[in-house]
């Protein structure tokens, strides 16, 4: 009898030192040989028996690879038959990530007006309250580990100026936490340390868009995004966002003129809260290519994924590095440590080198050396699970009590990420911004969401934060909230 053989010859490479777990190695892999189809669309993959016997892995290894392909979007698995290689996935971009120059007029990389010249020679914080969103609380033992961490620095006895790029020990620590927790391709030089995700964005505006020049963002979008193009002198267009994040479709539609640049948050849109498919995913990979422009990627609580698996990051997909990529420790750790990130292509790292400094010389070094211990010492991965269980103990309490007191007039679908709700009306009220009025005159903090468009029509909506949220202000915040709208329904 034949024996069934594994596809297409495929035999993967597992490293037992890599920090990456075999597992996803495994499904990086088989990925990769997806969607540069060299296993083609409706192709039957080899059951964990025969794949087991001749990868020389552990079937339930193998079940789980197959299992993050399927909920990733790249496989299908059918009842009695087995897992198969998706259908109807756009092509990949014809590119490499080696691929760092191109033939001038054939690929556009262009920079800034303002950037080649230097080579060459406000939002108020809300009240810290129910429900403000960013809070962060931790627990005795982290914060007992940062404040020894700390002291562990402080010298005030000596000292210099710094790379401006940021501490090499922490952008070496993240780089190896980014490439196993979210597919992140990258090394140390790629790096720029920033205060915060705000800084991040900036300097990436900056360098890729000149005064003038077209953005694409969001509709809605994070406003500080928005605000900081804006500063910069970018003409913005907003592309329309649905459940299931930027519509694709409406960049190829849109008679503006092609964006130097666009920025998403595609693992979890915000204000929305979708997260970008994978044909989206990779429609928006290969528009960027065709047109020349960049991607701002804000990947900016992707550590709190309550259900499933973490979704794997848009610049892990890139294979022509048009990818920028934007992270920040403030949700993860401290808001106040101000430790942001860009992640950018090896051929810009010069022009961000000649900017960087100019913005504020280096990053301040002691809260960047407090986290590069915290990261290479191992204590990251267990605080982040102890930190993500107290959000999801949050969340579900406040879910329970918005069902509870306040379920006539909200619909709050349970978000499976992130740190907030974001809420619609049952028909009881219609404008969001006259109910975050009287919520904030409440003692309540809450966020409209219908400001955050640019030129889709608005809705009506709210963000409700829950991080660090205790039970006493759930309580009292969904009271008040209950009689707000009482109030303004009575008034009617």
């Amino acid at each position: 009898m034949r024996r069934e053989s594994a596809a297409a010859g495929f035999m993967p490479t597992i490293t037992p030192s890599s920090p990456v777990s075999a597992v996803r190695q495994l499904y990086l892999q088989l990925r990769d040989t997806i969607v540069a189809s060299i296993l083609k669309p409706d192709q039957r993959l080899p059951s964990t028996r025969t794949a087991a016997a001749e990868w020389t892995l552990s079937r339930g290894l193998i079940a789980e690879a197959y299992d993050m392909l399927i909920a990733e979007g790249y496989a299908v698995g059918r009842h009695g038959s087995g897992t198969y290689v998706a259908s109807g996935l756009p092509p990949m971009p014809v590119g490499s990530h080696a691929a760092q120059t191109t033939t001038a007029g054939m690929d556009r990389r262009d920079i800034s007006v303002a950037a080649r010249r230097v080579m060459q020679m406000e939002m108020a914080a809300p009240a810290q309250v129910p429900f403000a969103t960013g809070r962060v609380i931790h627990d005795a033992r982290t914060a007992g580990l940062l404040k020894r961490l700390a002291h562990r620095h402080i010298d005030y006895v000596t000292d210099s100026y710094r790379d401006p790029q940021g501490e090499i020990s922490l952008r070496s620590a993240i780089a190896a936490h980014v490439a196993a927790s979210r597919g992140v391709r990258c090394e140390p030089g790629q790096f720029f340390i920033t205060s915060g995700t705000q800084q991040a964005l900036d300097l990436a505006i900056r360098v890729l868009v000149s005064p003038g020049e077209t953005a694409f963002i969001e509709d809605p979008c994070y406003p500080p995004a928005r605000q900081a193009f804006l500063l910069n002198g970018a003409e913005i267009h907003g592309m329309p966002v649905d459940d299931e994040g930027l519509i694709t479709a409406t960049l190829h539609a849109h008679d503006a003129p092609a964006p130097a640049a666009i920025y998403v948050t595609p693992s979890h849109q915000y204000p929305s809260g979708s997260a970008l498919p994978l044909d989206r995913r990779l429609e928006l990979l290969a528009f960027a290519q065709g047109r020349g422009c960049w991607i701002i990627e804000d990947d900016y609580d992707s550590e709190f994924r309550y259900e499933g698996r973490p979704i794997a990051s848009l610049q892990g997909l890139d294979p022509t590095n048009r990818v920028i990529y934007a992270g920040t420790f403030s949700k993860a750790l401290l808001p106040g440590f101000r430790v942001g990130y860009l992640i950018v292509p090896d051929d810009l790292v010069p022009a961000f080198r000649a900017v960087r400094p100019i913005i504020d010389r280096f990053p301040a070094p002691l809260h960047q050396l407090v986290v590069a211990d915290f990261l290479n010492e191992g204590y990251f991965p267990a605080h982040l699970r102890r930190l993500r269980e107290s959000y999801r103990a949050s969340r579900d309490l406040l879910a329970g009590m918005l069902e509870d007191r306040l379920s006539e007039h909200f619909i709050a679908p349970l978000p499976a990420q992130g740190i907030h709700f974001t809420v619609r009306s049952t028909g009881t009220w219609t404008d969001d911004k006259a109910l975050t009025r009287a919520s904030h005159a409440a003692g309540v903090i809450v966020i409209p969401v219908s400001p955050m468009y640019v030129h889709a029509a608005a809705q009506s909506r709210l963000l409700l934060g829950f991080s660090g949220l205790t039970e006493a202000e759930a309580d009292i915040g969904t009271q008040r909230l209950a009689n707000v709208l009482g109030r303004m329904q009575h008034s009617l």
